[in-house]
């Protein structure tokens, strides 16, 4: 007898159900037919966004012009810097906000392999997001000191084992860098125990939260974490490419070497000294200008995400993901899919991964549908691999159960096969 997951009537008792439903409208959506599965890769846009960037672009670009750094733009880097701490388990001077993901990692990596002199082994995985792996491979290139980078195996191409982590983290190890949810997969390593294992070992931990910041637990106070990078255009919807953060735990920030100096960072940026003085605390982190307009759409969205709460944003990514998990293997796995993301909640994240031959192809027909009912946005993840992103404050468990029952059509009618295989711009 099918299981009552095969009907929608499900989905819509836990709607009704929803604690956090009513933050769906805190997002501008002007297609009902859309159901938008891809806030891993850029969140949605909430309306105060819009209304603030009106505002900041209006009144204090247009109005105040150069005022405006003294009345609230050259703080802007502490003070979302606090508001992001609140969601990362940081202290407020242990967070801020600017330059990219790739330039924050290449400030942190370089300083940790300058402060762990004389070890040379740098240990990552080979489900880690590429750019973090190209970003370690040039500062050892830089260095030309010997370091040598060495990826843990996933065995499953779904985690990463206890075994392998004990295996690969030795006494010669300077520097651990890791994505804390992979972004293939959806893998969540337990962060107190690799930070534990780590630290046994006197090497430093630095993690990249982009797949988990605003959709999973993160506590970096608690499990003693040295360093961490964000972004802020995923779960935080802070906007398309909008700037990055940067964590360093407090004990340890002056005894890192901040490698790119620019005025932004130095302590008395006003005094025009043409000799370089690092300011000090979190500050140091800090280059050139910020990209003012892009911080101004982040700083109400962070205001939801805190508002919503992380247990609760949390609870109803387990519940979403949990429903999803169900309907594949009793729909889909029998049509040649299969889960690509770990079953057990402690160790997957906020996205949930399918694999099928034809991943590319059934992507290009939800996105751009010629049947069915929904436009469904997804992403698709080279060889085989289709994400569903499920995103806490937007998305429905009804979301979830129309995208199942559209891939289904999909796989089963051969719809794909009308769309082209030829992989082309961002996917």
């Amino acid at each position: 007898m099918p299981s009552k997951n095969i009907s929608g009537r499900k989905a819509r008792k836990f709607d009704s159900k929803d604690p956090l439903k009513d933050f769906r409208d805190f997002f501008y959506k002007d297609d009902h037919r859309l159901i938008y599965l891809d806030g891993n890769s850029l969140g949605m846009l909430p309306h105060n966004s819009i209304r603030l960037m009106a505002e900041e672009v209006n009144q204090r670009w247009g109005e105040r012009l150069i005022r405006s750094f003294n009345e609230k733009w050259w703080d802007m880097p502490s003070a979302l810097g606090k508001k992001i701490s609140k969601i990362i388990g940081a202290r407020p001077d242990e967070v801020i906000v600017c330059d990219s993901v790739s330039v924050n990692l290449y400030k942190l990596i370089l300083a940790a392999l300058r402060y762990n002199h004389g070890k040379f082994r740098v240990v990552s995985d080979n489900m880690n997001f590429p750019s973090d792996l190209y970003v370690i491979q040039g500062v050892i290139k830089l260095l030309n000191s010997g370091h040598i980078l060495e990826l843990m195996k996933t065995e499953d191409n779904i985690t990463i084992s206890d075994d392998e982590l004990v295996r690969t983290i030795n006494d010669d190890t300077a520097l651990v860098s890791l994505s804390y949810v992979s972004f293939r997969s959806a893998f969540m390593y337990d962060m107190d125990k690799v930070s534990r294992l780590a630290h046994d070992h006197s090497a430093l931990i630095l993690w990249d939260l982009c797949h988990a910041v605003g959709a999973v637990p993160v506590d970096l106070g608690a499990s003693r974490a040295d360093m961490a990078v964000g972004c802020t255009y995923k779960y935080l919807n802070g906007g398309p490419g909008s700037v990055a953060f940067i964590y360093v735990r407090k004990e340890l920030q002056e005894q890192l070497d901040h490698s790119i100096w620019g005025w932004w960072g130095e302590a008395e940026p006003f005094q025009f000294e043409m000799n370089y003085r690092p300011a000090s605390g979190i500050k140091r982190f800090l280059t050139g200008s910020v990209p003012v307009l892009s911080m101004a759409a982040l700083d109400p969205a962070l205001d939801i995400v805190i508002k919503a709460g992380i247990p609760a944003i949390r609870d109803k990514s387990l519940k979403l993901s949990r429903y999803l998990i169900d309907l594949v293997k009793e729909i889909l796995v029998p049509l040649g899919f299969t889960l690509g993301s770990p079953e057990d909640d402690r160790y997957r994240g906020s996205h949930v991964s399918i694999c099928h031959p034809e991943a590319y192809r059934i992507c290009q027909a939800l996105i751009d549908p010629e049947e069915g009912k929904y436009t469904v946005i997804p992403d698709f993840r080279a060889p085989d691999v289709i994400r569903l992103g499920l995103v806490s404050l937007y998305n429905s468990f009804s979301d979830v159960y129309h995208t199942v029952r559209e891939i289904e059509m999909i796989a089963r009618l051969g719809i794909y096969e009308k769309y082209s295989s030829d992989i082309t711009g961002v996917t």
